[in-house]
């Protein structure tokens, strides 16, 4: 049985991924963690995810899990995830990652982590969309800059970051098929009177609103034709899936920063 610790227990997905490991044949649930004062705190985690009580409550000290886990899962906030990668180094447990939004700093500390335990880090942990990110990288390699690149997500009311962590993956795989670093060709947003548009530039779109679960598109547009590529997520199950199959592949893994490429074979 591998032993799983959940940081940011009582989130959308932190709820959804207690549910999972539950569920999973070969995972135990060694415990979760919530920022303090976090009304999640002392709750039964079983309960968090709409179960029985199950004994084991939610803690505000994410050392603890850290302590009772072979693997944390982390979907939280960029700067408690780049602290918990940290605990994760010193106490030499693997660690998988589903926070976006990282600035250097905190991607840094990450990575220096990695360098001492094994860990995932992805900005989506469904299978689909491991699957698109590779099939985008393809199309971009093939269709040359005459087809404009546009990356459209739309996710639920409460996102905070925009655009997604998956649409730059996206876009990020679309600059990669075509040898250029994203940075350099991505527009995030466009307001008035901003001029015709660039030869090779990447686009983004963000939309915001009800409970959507997760869309993206990327769409490659040229005169006379378009080519889309589109995923739909209707539940976060398929992102807990995910997430929690990384926790069973990563763990006694050499160390170093995976993908769910890896995980999936795909590499």
């Amino acid at each position: 049985m591998i032993k799983i610790g959940i940081a940011g227990c009582g989130g959308r997905m932190g709820r959804t991924l207690i549910a999972e490991v539950l569920a999973t044949d070969g995972a135990a649930l060694a415990g979760g963690a919530e920022r303090p004062g976090d009304a999640a705190v002392g709750r039964d985690l079983g309960e968090l995810a709409g179960r029985d009580s199950i004994g084991i409550k939610a803690v505000h000290d994410a050392a603890i899990i850290f302590a009772a886990a072979d693997v944390v899962i982390d979907f939280s906030t960029p700067a408690a995830t780049a602290a918990n990668a940290r605990l994760a180094e010193r106490s030499g447990k693997a660690m998988v990652i589903g926070t976006t939004g990282f600035d250097a700093f905190e991607s840094r500390a990450i990575e220096e982590a990695a360098q001492v335990v094994p860990m995932v880090r992805a900005a989506n942990y469904s299978i689909g969309v491991t699957l698109l990110l590779s099939m985008v990288e393809r199309a971009a390699r093939v269709l040359d800059p005459s087809y404009d690149v546009e990356v459209v997500e739309m996710h639920h009311r409460h996102k905070v970051d925009a655009p997604s962590g998956t649409a730059l993956a996206l876009g990020r795989a679309a600059a990669t098929g075509r040898g250029a670093k994203l940075e350099e060709v991505w527009t995030k947003t466009r307001d008035g009177l901003v001029g015709a548009r660039t030869r090779g530039e990447i686009g983004f779109a963000a939309l915001r609103g009800g409970d959507v679960v997760g869309d993206h598109a990327v769409i490659f547009a040229a005169d006379g034709e378009r080519v889309e590529f589109v995923h739909k997520a209707s539940s976060r199950q398929v992102f807990s899936k995910g997430a929690v199959r990384a926790a069973l592949w990563v763990t006694g893994k050499p160390a170093r920063l995976y993908s769910m490429t890896d995980v999936l074979g795909l590499g």
